[in-house]
């Protein structure tokens, strides 16, 4: 037996965000949101061969600052760039010896990471 990838990974959100939700991942990050039969209230979103899972609840309460999702992305200045446009507060002062990151919240309260190796390139003003 060997643990070869992580399937999903499960996220809260307050129920009736759904809208919020569904944009942030799907407009804004550009996950394309899978659709079947067996989600029920849930929104489901692919993350290459990943896939994460937001499920309303009515006992939502945010999440320990400490605990967070950390993507791996190509191209991360265009992402920053979108959530910036969006006005997005980005956290972006916890440096990372070769990658170029930053965190920031979903609509939930979820705090994510987005992260690129760094290949010596600055930020864009």
């Amino acid at each position: 037996m060997a643990i070869h990838s992580i399937n999903h990974v499960q996220l809260p959100f307050p129920a009736g965000a759904e809208g919020q939700i569904r944009n942030f991942y799907s407009a804004l990050l550009g996950l394309t949101e899978l659709r079947h039969a067996a989600t029920g209230t849930a929104l489901h979103f692919a993350a290459g061969a990943q896939r994460i899972e937001l499920v309303p609840t009515d006992r939502w309460a945010a999440v320990p600052a400490a605990s967070h999702l950390a993507f791996e992305v190509d191209n991360l200045p265009e992402l920053r760039g979108r959530l910036l446009e969006a006005e997005l507060p980005l956290v972006e002062n916890r440096a990372l010896p070769g990658y170029l990151r930053f965190y920031v919240k979903d609509p939930a309260g979820n705090q994510l990471e987005f992260l690129e190796p760094d290949t010596e390139q600055e930020w864009p003003v």
